[in-house]
């Protein structure tokens, strides 16, 4: 800052002459501190500086750098000496304090007295600490300093209305700090565990594949699973009481698989002009015409039987119960230029999973099927392994999987055309995108599915491939584990056998992609890079597929989601503002603090997550040693107009707003603001980032944010979203990896 000037009476001025009005701005430093356990330097001493020598009420100094603390203060330029010393001291705890050695330091017109250019501590008989410290003192006018603090307000504090960055990172870790010195966390964390809500995440192992769709068809005949995996071979699913999504129960079973000999043996080929190859002719609606394949979103060109002209075909898909994706923003105008430009059968997608056993096909199966339907769009997974057993049974040795066992082919194929079926017959009732789970590791197989998927849905493989052995081996003996077709074998060692034996009859069979539109994602799993391949694929559904699957892997790694501490507006009973926190969000801000420490005390990669709000910011100002970067993204729900209002004022001034929020909380959108399917769309670079993550992330937010971003990895209907409870001063740990997802709450207050 710089220095005051004073005018004589002939109007000149003399620089360096001191003015009555001028102020002293005073910057005490201490460098080369890094933290030592929860200590924190402090100052105490006579006033104006603190008024007390009393070092409980010493004043805290703050983080200038990874190493530098710096508290600053103002006095008048004639004032007394002042008399002070620094500490050390925990910031929330009422421990003893180290006060440095030698005598007080004196601050006379700005400048420190005496020689002494160290601050030493002594924390026991052999452990002395030295740190350096100094004074930095300016002489500013109030102007100046009014100036100074304007500017501190205007570009340092967070607001909902200034052009904050949507990530800043505001601190770096401590490379040294000390693990384990939660001491104001006086019991175990499992003291804080409260009962997840009964539709919350899976807080067991469950085998991915249990949890796709029940396989329909198979009402009246074949097998029945239990939820253990178990098989009983007296019920139908129609004599269980087990719901199925066909309206009425088909009396006989009857499967048609065609001769994949036959598949794409029609004449006429044209060229396709998006890649320069051939396709086959298709009938459409009773006229032969060219497709065009360029993926989901292309034009449909249709040739007239009575004409010799093409026209664009542009109606909207009426035939469907469900047309568009309950969603908004990018994913519905996506939607949109689907069903105006689209060919009929690109209206609905297929990825088709191809793999060798144990390589995360089912896993990433569930993955995607998560993401599409956060996303808005109808999505269900059809796991042709369920299919399997529920029709033949879980004890299904080796040899049932050999190449050369033409019984176990033809059962495998007649398993895989039945749930291809129930998936088209889905879609025709207004489903849109359908996960085939299967090996579908020949061409035989594959082209069979894209015979019955003619001129019904777009087929996408997606091929996994691994050549991690460590990777595969994990994979292998999770599968013994989890999987119900070795849940009846009491010896681990004999499925494990059994298993690699099913994996060799079929890699002596296995054919990689090479026909039609396909995604291949090479030694991905892992998270350290890999290869995708990508071919024939445009459109924004399977691009937005695309990009969501180069930024997944299986890395465990936990996820905490919590709002920040009560504000002032949460007490007053108002939605939205930029409030700071109360008291009691105070002592949230520092147990959450002490809970991140001691969770996360053994992680290095580990980052702070906030909005760009005050509320968050302060919430996560008390932790330490971890990054902490702010989102804009992660800011609350905009309530527009009715920003700073209650429900009450709302509904009293505002009663047809308050009427129809009531009536679709999801899709209702606030005047000048935002709907929960608004907060979604802006939310989906969180849920990318946080796929991509290695490393444990803590994300302080608002509920509305919180409920979207819980429902992705919850699994939970948008319908849902707004009703999903996510109380203040509760943790919610998500735990992602191999298994699945499973979560734990702590309630750390009331």
């Amino acid at each position: 800052m710089g220095t005051g000037s004073s005018k004589n009476a002939d109007g000149g001025s003399h620089a360096g002459e001191e003015r009555e009005d001028e102020q002293l701005y005073v910057s005490l430093k201490m460098e080369k501190y890094k933290l030592k356990g929860e200590l924190i330097p402090h100052v105490y001493g006579s006033v104006p500086l603190v008024g007390s020598w009393d070092s409980s009420k010493a004043l805290s100094m703050e983080r200038e750098s990874t190493s530098t603390w710096e508290l600053s203060f103002v006095v008048p330029p004639n004032h007394e000496t002042l008399d002070f010393k620094f500490l050390l001291k925990p910031k929330y705890s009422s421990a003893p304090a180290i006060v440095e050695e030698g005598p007080n330091r004196l601050l006379t017109g700005g400048h420190l007295q005496g020689d002494t250019r160290l601050a030493i501590f002594r924390l026991s008989a052999d452990e002395v600490l030295e740190y350096p410290v100094f004074i930095k003192a300016d002489r500013v006018s109030p102007f100046d300093l009014a100036a100074s603090w304007r500017a501190y307000q205007e570009n340092l504090q967070p607001s909902t209305v200034r052009g904050i960055p949507d990530v800043s990172i505001n601190s770096v870790p401590e490379t040294d700090i000390e693990n384990g010195s939660s001491v104001c966390l006086e019991l175990d964390l499992e003291h804080y565990v409260v009962p997840a809500p009964s539709t919350s995440t899976n807080s067991g192992l469950v085998y991915a594949a249990n949890m796709a769709e029940t396989p329909r068809s198979l009402t009246c005949s074949g097998v029945f699973s239990i939820s253990d995996g178990s098989v009983n071979p007296s019920h139908s699913l129609k004599d269980s009481g087990v719901s199925v999504d066909r309206p009425a129960p088909i009396k006989e079973m009857e499967i048609v698989v065609p001769d994949p000999a036959r598949v794409y043996s029609g004449s006429g080929m044209v060229e396709s002009k998006s890649v320069g190859t051939f396709s086959p002719l298709q009938k459409q609606d009773s006229h032969r015409g060219i497709l065009v394949d360029r993926g989901v979103g292309s034009p449909r060109l249709v040739k007239s039987a009575s004409s010799t002209t093409f026209s664009l075909d542009l109606k909207l898909n009426t035939e469907t119960k469900n047309p568009m994706p309950a969603a908004a923003g990018a994913v519905a105008a996506g939607a949109i230029a689907d069903q105006m430009l689209g060919p009929k059968e690109d209206r609905h997608l297929a990825i088709v999973l191809v793999g060798l056993p144990a390589r995360g096909k089912t896993f990433t199966a569930a993955k995607l099927t998560r993401y599409l339907r956060w996303l808005g769009h109808d999505t269900k997974h059809f796991n042709v392994g369920k299919y399997r057993r529920l029709k033949h049974g879980v004890n299904q040795s080796a040899d049932f999987f050999r190449g050369d066992n033409e019984e176990g082919v033809e059962a495998r194929n007649e398993v895989a055309a039945l749930a291809m079926e129930d998936m088209i017959s889905w879609m025709q009732e207004g489903g849109q995108v359908g996960i085939f789970d299967a090996t579908n590791s020949t061409r035989r197989r594959r082209n069979m599915l894209m015979k019955m998927a003619e001129g019904k849905c777009k087929i996408i493989f997606l091929e996994t491939i691994c050549n991690d052995e460590r990777i595969i081996e994990r994979n292998i003996r999770l599968k013994i584990q989890q999987s119900p077709d070795y849940a009846e074998e009491p010896d681990y060692e004999a499925g494990l056998r059994d298993f690699k034996n099913r994996l060799t009859n079929y890699e002596k069979v296995y054919e990689p992609v090479e026909e039609g539109s396909y995604i291949k994602m090479i030694d991905m799993v892992s998270g350290l890079g890999g290869i995708i391949q990508v071919n024939n694929i445009s459109g924004y559904l399977p691009g937005r597929i695309v990009f969501f699957l180069v930024n997944t892997h299986l890395t465990p790694r936990p996820i905490l989601l919590t709002r920040h501490g009560e504000s002032l507006d949460n007490v007053r009973g108002r939605i939205g503002g930029d409030t700071v926190i109360s008291d009691a969000g105070e002592l949230y801000a520092k147990k959450l603090a002490n809970f991140v420490e001691k969770r996360l005390k053994s992680e290095r990669a580990a980052s702070i997550w906030t909005s760009t709000l005050q509320r968050t910011i302060q919430s996560a100002s008390p932790i330490v040693g971890f990054p902490k970067i702010q989102w804009r993204a992660l800011d609350e729900i905009n309530a527009g107009v009715c920003d700073g209002m209650t429900y009450e004022e709302i509904k009293k001034n505002m009663p047809e707003e308050y009427e129809a929020r009531k009536k679709d909380k999801l899709r209702y959108r606030y005047p000048r603001g935002e709907s929960y399917l608004d907060v979604i769309q802006r939310l989906e670079p969180v849920i990318i980032e946080l796929e991509r993550q290695r490393g444990p992330v803590v994300v302080i937010s608002h509920q509305a944010v919180l409920r979207a971003l819980y429902a992705y990895f919850a699994d939970r209907p948008l319908k849902e979203i707004p009703h999903i409870e996510v109380p203040l001063h509760t943790i919610i740990e998500i735990q992602m990896g191999v298994s699945g997802v499973q979560e734990k709450r702590y309630k750390l207050m009331d």
